[in-house]
Order: structure tokens, then C-alpha cells, then sequence
């Protein structure tokens, strides 16, 4: 929604003064837009972008050296009128000519051609070209009824440096037309924008669903479907955008490629989504040059995104290339290429326990075995209970402690399985696990269930089963390795909170003789217990503590997957047969 405005219907009015005002070294403001801050050379072609506005940063974020020479700026989604074309055109203008690069839109067609005209009758030379890149909007038959949506961007792009390298207005026109015809664009709403001052979205989209093909102004896609994987949706668009391949550009080729959000998509998500597109690419045999991931033609705040791909000869590939320096867009010299052909590493796995660590034997193997049980048996609560952790985190949090819970166990687990496979002791395998844990979960909980889980294997014999007093140890031993690490205390509402009086209980029960599965349910007992009267606490430290109030009535998420996890290992009996402890 968009919250920051004064009168709605001044909205585009004080943005283009904001604008102008934080960006004084690039643009300066006229009467219907802006124009470069310095005038261009005499003689050039002047290169004007425009519509309305709502697509920040298209239209005037592009304006300044090797790109745009100024941008005629409409209200939200609103063509600009013909007054103020002329009025941005005579400011730009150089000598040169002037050509309008638009979006194929009735109202942008009819209100540019008739600035065009009226500067023609004044004596300066004026084109317009409107973008044509979207294949959601028309069939592959009827190029020319299709929207121009993102791939105007590369449109743009090669005309302003064509523009800059001193090129006539026939020859920059020349290469609009030669870029739109090897540009498609295929875009996808997951949610509508909302105009200034608006109560409600102009469209919306159903929960787990997606619009395909949508417009840049608030127009819903042109059919839905289901909303699957960043994997999925990159098949979609890659597929779509080959289908629709120009004409005589082959199967394979260098492309200018652009992913674009619309407004309200984060680039972490459009980078996720990028790895799929680039490896689809690679798959098809196209090869992309200098990718644009980010926000480029966006709709207000609308959830969605676009890819266009540009196929590219070794003219548009120089134009592509060439420098510029704008406001929300700049291009240096391409950057060193990689060392080798690997255009992504994966993170390094956690490293394997060396072969020389000491192996179990004896009993110690069937202790091992039960650690890995153990982590099966945390692993499937974790999982089960993930999104009712993150709900309890985000209340005072950042809400990512049940995806955290679940790639520390997970890796966790792999380590312990490969550990015992290499039949470690008991040490080797949890302190294998705990790395694993802290590496792949990070945050403060990894941290400390990786020193914890540590803490227990370094109290657990290598060659037996661990008595009552080891029992005991590991335990304590697992709260000061926490304690020390994280320096909470019990009272400051974190997972202490229930790790203090499951260690205590566990080690009274052990020393008053009682059997190690009974000492284990109590302690487990008094655990969730703990953890549960956490809800009348206020955070005294992390993240909750600056929102403690807000906290409060609501159990620690770190206390409680603690207890979840302690309470699944209490069923080892059932499923193995065999104690837990």
C-alpha cells in the first residue's frame, strides 16, 4: 500500500521535486519532467524516455550520461499530455532531434505523436517509438497490439548509447526498432498495487496463486494459475519467453536478460529466482551478458516480477554494454571475468570428521546409534512445528526460528549419519553434529546447539556406555557450554529457561538411584513446564528485548523447540527399543 503522500493528487508532483532535489549532480526539474542536469553536446540526438509515473525507476531514474537525455513524467499510470512532452522535449533538445521511447499505450501513442507534430511544425526534428515486448498481451501474429512492459528498459538502453556514440535520429530509431523486435518480456502478479490515497488494491490475487502476464499499471494478469517454486516459476518464464523466440535469431546466443520486480518482491527472492533462470538459460544454450536482477520498471508497490530476454548481435551487444551514469542505473567497464567457468560455488559442506578420530567400540556404538535416532527424532518434530515457531518468533522477532531449527537439524543429522557410518565415538559424532548445526543454522540458537550438542559428546566415554554420573555431566556440561556462550541466565527468557531445570532434575534423579528413562521423563517434564510459563516473561536479551512488552503472554520460541526436541527423544523407547539414556 502506499502510505507516504501529501494531497494524492499532487502525489507525482512532489516526487519529481523530491527527486530533482536528491538528485541535483544528474537531473534538473522542468515543466513536465526532468532533463540532464548538464545540457548534452550540440548536435546529439536527444533521447527522451516517458508515461506515467507509479514505475520507479523507469521513467526519469534513467536519465544522464549514456542513458536518457529526460524523462516526460504523467501522473500514477497516466499518460503525460502532449504540453508536457513539448515542454521536456524543448528543454532537452540539442539540435540533433529529439525521439520519444515509450510504452505501446493509447494514451502515451496518441499525447507523444502529438507533441511530436507540434515540435515538427516548430522545426524540430521528433520521433516516437512505442516498446512492444510483452507476449502475454497479443499473440506472436500481432506484435504491434502488444504493451511495452519491462524490456523497454533494454529498448531504452541501446537507443541512449547509439545517442551518445553521435548516431543520427534515423540511425537511434533504427536501433529502438532492431532491439524491440529481438526483445519478449513475460511478468507475473502474486498481489495488486494501491494507488495514493487509495482504500483498497486494484487487484488482488488468491492465496497460493499467481497472475501471468500482468501490465505495469495496476492490470491483473491475463490468467492464473498456481503459485509453485522460485524453480517452477523460472521454468514458466523461460519456457514462455522461448516460445515466442524472434525470428532469425537462432537457438542459441548471447542475450541481454532482465529480471525485473515490480515493486513489492525482494531482491533476496528475485535473486533465489535468478539462480533457477541462469540455469535455465544455460540448459536452452544462451548465454546471459551483464543480467539485470533488481527493480527496474516497477508498479507502485505491486507483488510480482518480470524476466525480458534480449537477443542480442554484436551491435546491440556493444550499445548494451556501453557506460552510463544515472540516478538508479550505472555501467562501468565490464568486470574481470571469473577465475574458471563456475558461475556459482555452493557453500562448503561442514567439514567431515577426520578418519583418525577415535572410533567407537563396544557399547559406545549402540550409544552412538542413539544419538542418531535422537536427531531423527528432533528433526521430524522440528519440521513438524516449524511455522508454529516461527509465529511465536515473530511476535517480538524476526520470525525464522523454525526455518533455522530445521537446517541446523537437518545438517545436524547428515553429519551424524556419515559419522556413524565411519563408526566414531560418540564424541566425534555429536561434535561433528553440533558443527554442522551452528554452520548451516547460524543465529544465536545454531550457536549455541552447536556448542551444546558438542558439550554432551565430550562428556560421553569412547568405549562404553556412559554411567549415571557421565549422564549427569553431559548434562550440566551442555548448560555451561550454553550459558557461557550465550551468557543468559534463567529469568531472561531464552531456551535457559528450560535447559536449566531439565539439567538439574535430570542429574537429582540419576543421584537419587532412579532408572536413567525415569530421571530423563521427569527432567523432560519439568522442561515443558518451564518453557511454557516463559509466556509471563520479559526478554532481557536478543532481539525480543526491544520489543519485551510485546513479548509478554507469549513462550520463548527457543525454550519451546528445546522442549519439543527434548520431549520427541523421550519416545526413543517405542521406536527403537532401546533407552534414550
Amino acid at each position: 500500500m502506499t502510505r507516504l503522500f501529501n494531497d494524492p493528487a499532487r502525489f507525482t508532483d512532489d516526487m519529481i521535486t523530491g527527486f530533482a532535489a536528491a538528485h541535483s549532480g544528474h537531473v534538473r526539474a522542468v515543466p513536465g519532467g526532468v532533463v540532464r542536469a548538464r545540457p548534452a553536446r550540440a548536435g546529439k540526438v536527444a533521447v527522451l524516455t516517458g508515461g506515467g509515473s507509479g514505475h520507479y525507476p523507469a521513467f526519469c531514474g534513467v536519465v544522464g550520461p549514456g542513458f536518457a537525455d529526460g524523462s516526460v513524467i504523467g501522473d500514477v499510470f497516466t499518460s503525460p499530455s502532449a504540453a508536457r512532452a513539448r515542454s521536456v522535449a524543448e528543454a532537452a533538445e540539442a539540435g540533433g532531434g529529439v525521439l520519444f521511447l515509450f510504452g505501446n499505450y493509447a494514451g502515451d501513442v496518441m499525447n507523444f505523436g502529438l507533441a511530436a507534430r507540434q515540435l515538427e511544425g516548430d522545426g524540430i526534428a521528433a520521433r516516437c517509438f512505442a516498446v512492444t515486448d510483452d507476449i502475454a498481451s497479443a499473440p506472436a501474429d500481432q506484435t504491434a497490439r502488444r504493451r511495452g512492459i519491462a524490456g523497454g528498459f533494454v529498448v531504452f538502453k541501446t537507443a541512449s548509447a547509439a545517442a551518445e556514440e553521435g548516431a543520427s535520429l534515423e540511425e537511434v530509431i533504427r536501433v529502438a526498432e532492431h532491439t524491440n523486435a529481438r526483445t519478449r518480456t513475460l511478468g507475473v502478479a502474486f498481489d495488486g498495487c494501491t494507488l495514493p490515497g487509495a482504500e483498497a488494491p486494484l487487484f488482488t490475487v488468491p492465496e497460493g496463486r499467481l497472475g501471468l502476464g500482468l501490465g505495469i499499471h495496476g492490470e491483473p494478469g491475463v490468467s492464473e494459475d498456481t503459485l509453485g517454486t522460485a524453480e517452477d516459476l523460472a521454468r514458466a518464464l523461460v519456457t514462455g519467453l522461448l516460445a515466442d523466440r524472434p525470428a532469425g535469431v537462432g537457438d542459441d546466443g548471447r542475450v541481454a536478460v532482465v529480471l525485473n520486480g515490480l515493486g513489492a518482491t525482494k531482491y533476496e527472492e528475485l535473486y533465489v529466482l535468478w539462480g533457477a533462470v541462469a540455469r535455465q538459460l544455460d540448459e536452452a544454450g544462451l548465454t546471459p551478458v551483464r543480467p539485470e536482477v533488481g527493480e527496474l520498471v516497477t508498479s507502485l508497490d505491486m507483488a510480482g516480477c518480470s524476466l525480458t530476454l534480449s537477443w542480442l548481435d554484436e551491435e546491440l551487444e556493444r550499445l548494451w554494454l556501453a557506460s552510463a551514469d544515472t540516478p538508479a542505473f550505472s555501467r562501468t567497464a565490464p568486470p574481470e571475468p571469473p577465475l574458471d567457468d563456475t558461475a556459482v560455488r555452493p557453500a562448503a559442506a561442514p567439514r567431515r570428521p577426520e578418519r583418525s578420530a577415535a572410533t567407537a567400540s563396544g557399547a559406545a556404538v549402540e550409544v552412538a546409534e542413539l544419538a542418531v535416532h535422537a536427531l531423527r527424532a528432533a528433526r521430524d518434530v522440528l519440521h513438524r512445528d516449524a511455522e508454529d515457531l516461527g509465529r511465536l518468533d515473530a511476535v517480538a522477532g524476526d520470525g525464522d526460528h523454525g526455518r533455522g531449527m530445521c537446517k541446523g537439524v537437518d545438517a545436524a543429522l547428515a553429519a551424524a549419519e556419515r559419522a556413524y557410518t565411519d563408526r566414531l565415538a560418540p564424541a566425534a559424532l555429536l561434535a561433528a553434529a553440533g558443527d554442522a548445526w551452528a554452520a548451516e543454522a547460524g543465529g544465536t540458537s545454531g550457536a549455541l546447539w552447536g556448542v551444546g550438542l558438542r558439550a554432551i559428546g565430550a562428556a560421553l566415554p569412547a568405549d562404553r556406555a556412559p554411567g549415571r554420573e557421565e549422564l549427569a555431566s553431559a548434562a550440566a556440561e551442555a548448560l555451561t557450554a550454553v550459558t557461557s556462550l550465550g551468557g543468559a541466565e534463567v529469568g531472561d527468557k531464552t531456551l535457559v529457561d528450560a535447559l536449566t531445570p531439565f539439567a538439574t532434575a535430570f542429574a537429582t534423579g540419576l543421584r537419587s538411584g532412579a532408572p536413567a528413562s525415569e530421571a530423563y521423563a521427569s527432567a523432560v517434564a519439568e522442561a515443558r513446564t518451564a518453557a511454557e510459563n516463559t509466556a509471563g516473561l520479559r526478554p532481557r536479551l536478543g532481539r525480543a528485548r526491544p520489543l519485551a512488552d510485546r513479548s509478554v503472554g507469549t513462550p520463548d520460541p527457543g525454550a519451546t523447540s528445546l522442549a519439543a526436541v527434548l520431549t520427541a527423544v523421550a519416545t526413543l523407547r517405542a521406536t527403537t527399543g532401546s533407552d534414550p539414556v
